[in-house]
């Protein structure tokens, strides 16, 4: 049973390793939510790094990057501005009082525009 949990962490963390080569490296998530703005497709991808990212990480017991994707749920009439939905996730993470480390993600949505604002309108 041991080799097979051995076998399985690692598999996760060449997983991560692959992910986190295509992604871009930030210290937050704005330059992720200014590319999915520009973007055609609507979509940014990242690895969280930094400061933050490690105290994070050493919370949790973690040893997996955290990643941060960027959708765009519905563009508004306003150029430039959006609905966003940003999705944390990490592999490893222990939360207080779990048995095993697992996958832990946070997701939430905000509208935002090109200059850092929300829109004028919802339309």
């Amino acid at each position: 049973m041991k080799s097979i949990l051995v076998i399985m962490l690692g598999a996760v963390a060449l997983q991560c390793a692959a992910q986190a080569s295509e992604r871009a490296p930030v210290t937050d998530a704005r330059p992720l939510m200014l590319a999915a703005l520009r973007s055609a497709n609507g979509q940014a991808h990242g690895l969280l790094t930094g400061d933050i990212a490690d105290a994070i990480s050493k919370r949790f017991s973690a040893t997996t990057p955290i990643f941060i994707d960027v959708t765009t749920e519905k563009r508004y009439r306003q150029a430039g501005c959006s609905r966003l939905k940003l999705s944390f996730w990490q592999d490893g993470v222990l939360l207080p009082g779990a048995k095993a480390p697992r996958k832990q993600t946070i997701e939430f949505g905000i509208n935002y525009c090109l200059d850092g604002m929300p829109p004028k309108s919802l339309s």
